[in-house]
């Protein structure tokens, strides 16, 4: 859903729309901050490479849409989190997890001129970097006092959460 929908959208619509539209999808919200208990070990090239990818993949929607299930993947990106989280899973694979959230992102703006579309992928790349940051720091803070049993938890959760996502977008 595009803030300010409107039958002829402007750049700041565009821009607007970008910034909020992450905030305003709670798996999208979740993942980019559960993507900080993750970003503990990596360096902030992996953060450059995650913001790459997700644009990429806006690009990829807006040329190719449909991708069938879409949300149900993207919901179960938190169990992929979780399960990286744990080990049980490489890290490589949250790469094409983002990829998954950045095509779904650009489905609101399907239709638009290329400016507003120009200005909501820049809205999107300020979100999506602003939140990793803003999570990174925090988990950071939080890190101090992390126990495994702590991060075990954090996981479970995130894979509850992704697998509640996923049944409600499969399940009317």
């Amino acid at each position: 859903m595009a803030l300010f929908h409107q039958s002829a959208p402007t750049p700041l619509a565009g821009l607007l729309s970008g910034i909020g539209h992450p905030l305003l999808g709670p798996d999208h919200l979740v993942f980019l901050l559960a993507l900080g208990l993750v970003g503990l070990r990596q360096s902030g090239r992996w953060l450059l490479a995650l913001l790459a990818t997700g644009l990429t993949a806006s690009g990829l929607g807006l040329a190719l849409p449909g991708l069938p299930a879409a949300e149900a993947l993207v919901a179960l990106s938190l169990v992929v989190v979780g399960l990286v989280l744990v080990e049980r899973l490489p890290r490589w694979l949250l790469l094409p997890a983002f990829a998954l959230h950045g095509y779904v992102l650009s489905a609101s703006v399907l239709g638009w001129e290329a400016t507003p579309v120009a200005f909501y992928l820049l809205g999107l790349l300020v979100s999506q970097g602003a939140l990793l940051l803003v999570s990174l720091w925090l988990v950071r803070r939080w890190a101090e006092r992390c126990t495994p049993a702590r991060l075990r938890l954090c996981a479970g959760l995130l894979i509850g959460i992704g697998g509640a996502f996923a049944w409600t977008s499969l399940v009317p």
